[in-house]
């Protein structure tokens, strides 16, 4: 089976010769430590270990190349230089604090959107038919698609994501309570613009999957009320997914960190049916199975914890996940990034395991 095939026919409960052997990628951190335990070092990007180790995806799978959210992209400045960190002007009307370690995350100071004033000046940048959204050659890049082997993806956008990084978590949930004609026209903005996306691009090419991204919710649960999610998010997902839909678009991976385990009866209703990464700490993966069956599919799913824990850890987490394996509509990653606690040798161990597990007996590591 080619990688195509495989990756349909896993996430259709299909036999197939063996499942895709795909993994999440890898902190800054950790490639220089590997480096000095062993990898390469001209190995340096996430692609590049990915081709190293003989893996297939998923970071690097690919998906339309068209601009979907904010376009054009604002100049940034820096404003002020101390010591490790740099304070940015983020050419939207914020202003965030950009560490020096590269797997920390910016920390804002004053984000873009504070008021319904603020989103009528970047409201702009979210019209679909702003020239260059999509390449020249688009024609050709489509054609250039149409006898692959491997699978294709289109970025559906976000709705509370996009959202919430402009505005940041306190504003926004205030928002959903005082000013929720507000919420609504932005959602309604976001999902106006990610259809006429999808339309122009299925147009011409047919793709397998659909990938969205939300990180929505944190250890112990969503960031906003499963009220509000239903309410606001659930239709206008559904109106993206019936799109999709119409395109023979029925694999949607849903990207959010966290406990997801309220929001999947939302995006289950709403056709949204593949969840990823499924962190192992917050989000038990065989109680999902159990609760919903075969309406929702995995990516992701391996505690990344016992690679630091050591080779017992690692074989009892795919233990762990073996009858999920075995009913299927599952391709196991670890859950995220890998981290930097974890060593060069214990990751080649684990990749051996997993390869075993999954039916892909003796590729070197």
């Amino acid at each position: 089976m080619n990688l195509r095939e495989r990756f349909l026919g896993t996430f259709s409960f299909k036999d197939v010769d063996r499942v895709p052997d795909y993994e999440f990628g890898y902190w800054t951190e950790t490639i220089d430590r590997w480096h000095r335990e062993g990898l390469p070092f001209e190995k340096r990007s996430n692609r590049d270990i990915e081709l190293y180790f003989g893996l297939e995806g998923f970071m690097s799978t690919e998906t339309l190349p068209f601009k979907g959210g904010l376009w054009p992209p604002l100049p940034e400045r820096i404003i002020k230089e101390e010591g490790d960190r740099a304070t940015i002007d983020d050419g939207m009307g914020g202003m965030y604090i950009r560490p020096a370690s590269a797997s920390s995350i910016p920390h804002y100071i004053r984000y873009p959107i504070k008021t319904r004033a603020d989103w009528e000046q970047l409201k702009p940048f979210f019209d679909p038919g702003t020239p260059g959204r999509f390449p020249l050659n688009w024609n050709s890049i489509a054609e250039s698609y149409r006898e692959r082997d491997y699978p294709l993806g289109i970025k559906a956008g976000s709705l509370y994501g996009w959202l919430r990084n402009l505005m940041g978590v306190e504003t926004i949930s205030i928002a959903f309570y005082k000013d929720p004609d507000w919420i609504a026209e932005m959602m309604d903005t976001l999902v106006n613009l990610t259809i006429k996306n999808i339309r122009r691009a299925l147009s011409l090419v047919k793709v397998d999957f659909a990938h969205w991204w939300e990180d929505m919710c944190y250890s112990r649960g969503p960031l906003l009320s499963v009220r509000h999610f239903e309410e606001f998010m659930v239709p206008r997902y559904k109106k993206i997914a019936d799109v999709l839909k119409e395109y023979g678009v029925t694999i949607n991976i849903l990207d959010s960190d966290g406990d997801v385990t309220l929001l999947v009866p939302g995006w289950l209703k709403a056709g949204i049916n593949c969840m990823f990464p499924v962190e192992a700490r917050f989000t038990d993966i065989n109680e999902l199975r159990k609760a919903y069956g075969h309406r929702v599919l995995f990516l992701g799913g391996v505690d990344k914890m016992p690679l630091i824990a050591g080779e017992k850890a690692i074989d009892t987490e795919l233990k762990r996940l073996t009858p999920v394996l075995e009913d299927g509509g599952f391709i196991p990653t670890l859950d995220h990034f890998v981290p930097p606690e974890v060593s060069y040798a214990m990751y080649k161990y684990y990749l051996k395991k997993k390869r075993g597990w999954i039916g892909r007996n003796g590729l070197s590591t």
